[in-house]
């Protein structure tokens, strides 16, 4: 039932997010994809997976326990230590750092969480700064990523 109640909570906040994204707009359109296309994006694939949470077949008496929430809150509160950091430490930093709690929270030993977050931090920050043109916080590694 829980994961049920995860789902609801899930869809509504997706839907929020769509709605306050949908004034999102630059005043002058320098980017290609524009400030609405993250948000809205987000927005949709957290839709689907709380849809997802909210349809798919219960697990058993044994689906809500304590070992299945300790993961669960560590993630939680990876993410709005990465959402309070985001801006001092820059994206490519903050994304590395989020994600061995996260990755450890699924399994990964620290070292292989700590290797995905860099590549992840590194190939996104390249994708969405240098390609798709949308500018990230660079924060303490400016002097090696072009500071912004």
């Amino acid at each position: 039932m829980s994961d049920r109640i995860l789902g609801g909570v899930c869809v509504v906040a997706a839907a929020g997010m769509a709605w306050a994204a949908q004034d999102y707009a630059a005043p002058i359109s320098y980017e290609p994809v524009g400030p609405r296309a993250f948000p809205l994006l987000l927005s949709a694939l957290l839709a689907i997976g709380g849809l997802w949470l909210v349809i798919k077949p219960t697990l058993g008496a044994g689906a809500f326990s304590a070992t299945k929430m300790l993961p669960i809150g560590l993630c939680a509160v990876a993410i709005v230590i990465y959402a309070l950091l985001f801006q001092r430490l820059g994206f490519t930093l903050a994304t590395s750092l989020m994600a061995v709690p996260v990755g450890m929270a699924f399994g990964g030993s620290w070292k292989q969480s700590l290797a995905g977050g860099v590549g992840l931090g590194l190939v996104l920050f390249l994708l969405f700064d240098k390609l798709l043109d949308v500018v990230l916080p660079t924060g303490l590694l400016s002097f090696i990523l072009g500071g912004r």
